[in-house]
């Protein structure tokens, strides 16, 4: 579950890591009013301007800005509250902004200049360990880093069962060139980060900016937080901070119907029970020279009621030009399904777009028998290239 920055940014601060502070606001006037309380509790006397939409790149998109005075406070919050902010994370159509974050200014003069770092805590999938991901060129696009200079992007792998050592922290602030005051501070700063993503059940961590102030403090001034789906029973108040608004609505409706479902580019519609299965009906697809429209996995009960919503959910998408249903009947028998895809078509009417059921496992031959010989447009298969070549063929 992705959240916004100050949410990211509130649970940061609960585990004693330092943050560029800030307050909400929904509108101009809350803005001013949140510029000025800013301003009494911090002695700011700029202010940023962050819009808080699920996506990264909102400076280059006009999302981010700084404000010199209250008149500026409002009239940048009335400019970035309500427009459609497009980065390199959103679609064309961009995000509907519908609050920004007032927050204080911490790049202030002082005895040395501000230095920007790169930080993020994260799960190697390919060693089983936790990982630290941090560089010196905070503040860019990490990725244009990774490509061009490698050399400049470290790690630190961390072993879950003894979990982040000292000496790690010290190394990671050592990497950065750090000294002094901010070395004793970035040591600290990456332990209580760390220790956020380990107790917070997160899936990622990533900081960037840290910063490091001109008078040494170490600071996120940036959080882009994933929280972990599966740990949320553990946490109520992390599951309080989903922003549904922010997420696909068709994404939304399946989850609450119980359906696993993620939308995607293509023109064939997957209904599969399983999520192995799903993915590789997906790489059937692209082979028969497809593309898939969404990953869905029904689960184990397939029956009619299910099926119906499966359907109505693909059917959302006008570019679905056709709809593959595998199912392995291994827990469910082939037949319940191959009756429950007859009663949902039936229940629904008639829909405008070829269907193959592709059914194996138990009953298989049973279920075929049911959909040849109910009367719909549906077309069986039983082998998994017969139904690739029955897709090829209703796209041609």
């Amino acid at each position: 579950m992705n959240i916004h920055e100050y949410q990211g940014k509130e649970i940061l601060s609960s585990f004693g890591v330092r943050i560029q502070r800030g307050i909400v606001a929904h509108n101009a006037k809350e803005a001013v009013d949140a510029a000025k309380e800013l301003t009494e509790q911090t002695g700011t006397g700029w202010h940023v301007i962050k819009a808080q939409v699920h996506a990264g790149g909102r400076g280059k998109g006009g999302g981010v800005k700084l404000a010199k005075n209250l008149k500026e406070v409002e009239e940048i919050a009335g400019q970035i509250i309500g427009m459609n902010l497009v980065t390199p994370q959103t679609s064309a159509e961009g995000k509907k902004v519908h609050q920004v974050l007032v927050a204080e200014d911490v790049y202030y003069p002082g005895d040395s200049e501000p230095e920007e770092y790169y930080m993020s805590v994260l799960l190697n999938r390919g060693t089983g360990k936790n990982m630290v991901m941090y560089s010196t060129e905070g503040g860019m696009d990490i990725e244009t880093v990774a490509e061009n200079t490698p050399e400049l992007i470290f790690t630190e792998e961390i072993d879950p069962a003894v979990g982040l050592m000292p000496f790690q922290a010290r190394r990671i602030a050592f990497n950065l060139g750090l000294s002094g005051a901010a070395f004793k501070e970035m040591t600290k700063f990456v332990i209580a980060l760390y220790t956020a993503y380990e107790k917070s059940d997160s899936s990622l961590f990533e900081i960037n900016p840290v910063l490091k102030t001109s008078d040494d403090k170490i600071l996120a001034v940036d959080a882009k937080v994933s929280l972990d789906d599966n740990a949320l029973f553990r946490h109520k108040d992390y599951a309080e901070m989903r922003d549904i608004r922010e997420e696909n609505p068709v994404e939304v409706e399946a989850k609450k119907v119980g359906l696993n479902y993620v939308d995607l580019d293509g023109n064939v519609g997957c209904m599969v029970n399983g999520a192995g299965l799903a993915m590789a009906t997906m790489d059937l697809i692209k082979q028969a020279g497809g593309e898939p429209a969404n990953f869905l996995d029904v689960g184990g009960t397939a029956d009619a009621k299910r099926v119906e919503e499966a359907f109505r959910l693909i059917l959302k998408d006008e570019n679905v030009k056709a709809i593959l249903i595998n199912i392995f009947g291994g827990i469910v028998r082939c037949d319940r399904v191959a009756q429950g895809v007859v009663d949902a078509y039936k229940n629904m009417g008639n829909i405008n777009v070829p269907i193959i059921v592709r059914l194996q496992g138990t009953n298989a031959d049973i279920a075929k028998e049911l959909i040849d010989n109910s009367g719909l447009d549906v077309q069986s298969a039983t082998e998994f290239q017969e139904a690739a070549d029955k897709v090829q063929a209703v796209l041609a």
